[in-house]
């Protein structure tokens, strides 16, 4: 209880706004005006595009290609590319609040968006320049989809228990195993795949630092 008490304490001199005669720094909730913006336009979207096309989409099983090139048209498909590749490169808040928009006028839609983001979210954290510019760039050329590829049968939210492995032939690899749930996989241009490598197999190491993409 004493441990809690200085957090808190710690806590709320470091969070608390600020008010006249104090130090405390202030934090801001309040959105910008370009993300009131992002938010504006997301949601017209979502009223006028996806709300009257998600009954449809829900009874047919149809990939929404259609409502999803009118998204890309208005730039909400692959946000947070950098400006450097094509994309708009807005922050994860302003990607959220794209998300959440959409996901107003139906989950569905807003998750075969939101699954090029999650492919394209390693590439651009963890990718070299022409990697980027490979696979990011295209992506924001024409209407194109990615899929990240980890759950498996045995393995999902546990990244570290994946079975599927990779093994490299010349210049090419070689994966073997099963992935499954895989989001956007049979539209997708190109996939983000989880695998173990075998370049690493006779390293002491972790399990989950055999992992390679």
């Amino acid at each position: 209880m004493a441990f809690l008490g200085r957090l808190t304490r710690q806590l709320s001199k470091r969070f608390n706004p600020l008010v006249p005669g104090s130090s405390a720094r202030s934090i801001s909730f309040n959105l910008t005006d370009e993300q009131k913006e992002i938010q504006e336009t997301t949601y017209k979207f979502a009223v006028e595009e996806v709300v009257p096309t998600a009954a449809h989409y829900d009874e047919t099983g149809d990939y929404p290609w259609e409502v999803l090139q009118k998204a890309f048209d208005l730039g909400l498909m692959n946000t947070t590319i950098p400006q450097e590749y094509g994309g708009l490169g807005l922050s994860l808040l302003e990607a959220c609040i794209v998300q959440e928009e959409v996901g107003f006028g139906c989950t569905g839609i807003a998750t075969a968006m939101g699954g090029n983001s999650l492919a394209e979210s390693p590439v651009i954290i963890a990718g070299g320049h022409e990697l980027k510019k490979k696979y990011l760039g295209r992506m924001t050329e024409e209407l194109l989809i990615a899929a990240y590829g980890v759950t498996e049968p045995s393995a999902g939210s546990d990244v570290a228990s994946i079975k599927t492995s990779s093994r490299k032939v010349g210049d090419e690899y070689v994966i073997n195993g099963g992935k499954m749930w895989i989001t956007n996989c049979g539209h997708a241009n190109w996939f983000f795949v989880f695998t173990r490598s075998d370049l690493i197999r006779n390293v002491p190491l972790p399990s989950f630092h055999r992992i390679c993409c």
